[in-house]
Formats: structure tokens, C-alpha cells, sequence
């Protein structure tokens, strides 16, 4: 029996049809999979209860571009020490996320075993620990995975604030003037020079100081009538503006301001910002 051009036109619908429904079953199993991930990406960053009981004024500003993210935040009390980090790992998605878990594993090792001296030490240590799982040797072939990260200690005894940075700054806003520290230009990771120990700065705290810790992803983004990134200063501009307000407050507005600078174009990379203020506590 001949098969006819109708016949035909059917059998490639249906076989259309089929591909469809096998594309969205695949679709809809990775997307599943993907959420999940996400669930213990939650989990493994530290609870807002956490946050608040060892820094009572504080805000996570937290926005991934997907549904996992490569950007993590940190928090952990040593002594009469509490430790912060926000950083940023290389590449968005599930590849993110993967690096952002190694680097809070880390953070946790190296912390809970109190082998450090410094935030430099840590960051040094950070470093040796991911260069080592990752088998980077400095071949040019090879994956240049790592993560830019700020990381602070605030020593409660001495009232001081200790900062090391891969890429990223320190931001300190006191009576409406913003203190920048600049972190050294070098990654989590395999490096195009030779290696360096971090730098370790010491800043002398005084009561009310608003601190934050922060990833590229708010002056990176692009928007405005141009389509052109946000940029650091106006970034800063709204920090020493809004520091004084609650933390509430100040998360209002920087989710305001940036909705209104991203009209309809789409985020481009993970979002973070960790902002506290130094109160002379007794630690919990």
C-alpha cells in the first residue's frame, strides 16, 4: 500500500509532536534538577538567624541571576571574632554553584580548625585549597576556575576590622564618608603572575560604622537609556546616602534604585551585597 502525502504530513506531525513532549519531559527533568541543587545551596549558606544573632543589625542582599548561583555569603564566629565573606565564583549557573560549594566547605575547614592568623591567612589558605582540587598547575590549557572574594573579621576585644580582598573592596560609611579599601588584584585561583601572600589591612572601628561587603553584579549591571553598566561611584554614592537608615530600610532602597536603572533588561550576572553595623556587642 503506497503512502499517500497526507500520510505523510501526519507522520511528521506526530513525529514532531513526539519530539515536543520528549523535549519538554527533558526540559522539565533538568529544570527539576536544577531546583533541587538549589535547595542544598540553601542549606549550605548560613540562616538569617545566624546572621542576626551575631550581627543584630544586619541585611543580605542577595539576588542569582539563575536558579543556582555562583555568588555565596559566609558567616562564622571564632573567639570574640565573628568572620564575613560575600564572594563571587567564577561563571553563573549550576558551574557557580558547584565552586560557590567548595568555597564554603573551605571557609568552614580552615575556620573550625582556627589554623589562621589573619583574614589574609585565610584567603591564602583559600586559595591553596582550591588550587589543589582544581589541579591548577599553570598550564594555559587548563580551567582558570576560582572565585573574587571580600572577607572581614571584626575583632569585638579591639574594636577593629580586619579585610583582605581578591578583586573585591571593603566599604565602611562613617558620618556620611565612604571609606574604599581596594582588594589586591589577584583571584581565588590560578593567577597570570607569580602568587602573592594576600594584604591584610587592620581598620580601628567606631561605634554605629556601616560596613558592606560586596560581589560586581549591582554596578555591572547594565540598564539606564544607554544600556550601559551602573558603575562603582554612583554605587557608592547610594551607600554613604542610605547608611544611617534601617536595614530594612537600606534594602528597600537598593532594590528600588536598582529596578529602576534595569527597566527591561535582563539580569546579567548574581547579585550581592552584605551590609552591617559594628555595635560594641558582648558575642553570644
Amino acid at each position: 500500500m503506497k503512502i499517500g502525502m497526507s500520510d505523510n504530513i501526519t507522520a511528521s506531525g506526530e513525529t514532531y509532536d513526539f519530539l515536543l513532549e520528549e523535549a519538554e519531559k527533558h526540559r522539565k527533568e533538568l529544570t527539576d534538577s536544577i531546583q533541587y541543587a538549589s535547595y542544598i545551596q540553601s542549606a549550605l549558606l548560613p540562616s538569617k538567624e545566624i546572621f542576626n544573632r551575631l550581627l543584630p543589625e544586619n541585611f543580605i542582599f542577595f539576588k542569582p541571576r539563575d536558579i543556582v548561583s555562583g555568588d555565596f555569603y559566609w558567616i562564622s564566629k571564632f573567639r570574640n571574632c565573628v568572620i564575613i565573606a560575600a564572594a563571587d565564583c567564577t561563571g553563573h549557573g549550576v558551574p557557580g554553584a558547584f565552586m560557590s560549594m567548595l568555597g564554603i566547605s573551605f571557609l568552614n575547614e580552615i575556620v573550625g580548625k582556627g589554623c589562621f592568623s589573619s583574614a589574609s591567612s585565610i584567603l591564602n589558605q583559600l586559595r591553596e585549597r582550591v588550587m589543589k582540587t582544581m589541579h591548577q598547575t599553570g598550564d594555559r590549557k587548563e580551567q582558570k576556575d576560582g572565585m573574587d572574594i571580600t572577607l572581614c573579621i571584626l575583632d569585638f576585644e579591639k574594636k577593629q576590622a580586619q579585610y583582605a580582598g581578591a578583586n573585591n573592596p571593603f566599604y565602611l560609611v562613617r558620618d556620611g564618608n565612604l571609606i574604599e579599601i581596594k582588594g589586591d588584584r589577584m583571584p581565588i585561583g590560578i593567577n597570570i603572575v607569580e602568587e602573592r601572600s594576600f594584604t591584610n589591612h587592620v581598620i580601628e572601628l567606631e561605634e554605629g560604622d556601616m560596613i558592606y561587603l560586596i560581589t560586581d553584579g549591582y554596578p555591572d549591571q547594565f540598564g539606564g537609556s544607554n544600556e550601559r553598566k551602573f558603575k562603582y561611584k554612583p554605587f557608592k554614592d547610594i551607600l554613604s546616602q542610605i547608611y544611617s537608615l534601617q536595614m530594612t530600610e537600606q534594602v528597600l532602597v537598593l532594590d528600588d534604585e536598582l529596578h529602576k536603572w534595569m527597566g527591561n533588561v535582563k539580569q546579567i550576572d548574581d547579585i550581592l551585597i552584605l551590609g552591617f553595623r559594628y555595635l560594641s556587642i558582648q558575642l553570644k
